[in-house]
């Protein structure tokens, strides 16, 4: 095998784990705006672990997150605006990143 075929492999495999990584992140970023809004809500425990489950599921409706904005602003009502809730899809991506690379 040639150098080249050895980092075409490398750079295959980093950008499997990566497309991974971001997915993962994402999933667990719709988990914790889910409890988030739960708690919002006045949802906790179980209550708020089943919402929570259905923010995630809410993602896999169409592509980008648009889908889990209309679900948890439908949701919240008047209690947050989308604008609000993109902005703490932000904040707890970063949040969420962060806690795969310690979980690591």
């Amino acid at each position: 095998m040639t150098t080249f075929d050895d980092r075409e492999h490398a750079f295959e495999a980093k950008y499997a784990h990566d497309a991974e990584m971001q997915f993962k992140a994402e999933a667990r970023r719709n988990k914790l705006l889910g409890l988030w809004a739960a708690g919002l809500m006045g949802k906790s425990g179980a209550e708020a672990d089943a919402y929570a489950k259905e923010v995630v599921k809410a993602d896999f409706e169409e592509a980008g997150h648009e889908d889990v904005v209309r679900k948890v602003a439908g949701d919240l009502g008047d209690k947050s605006s989308p604008e609000d809730i993109r902005a703490k899809m932000a904040e707890l991506l970063a949040e969420a990143k962060a806690q795969l690379l310690s979980e690591s």
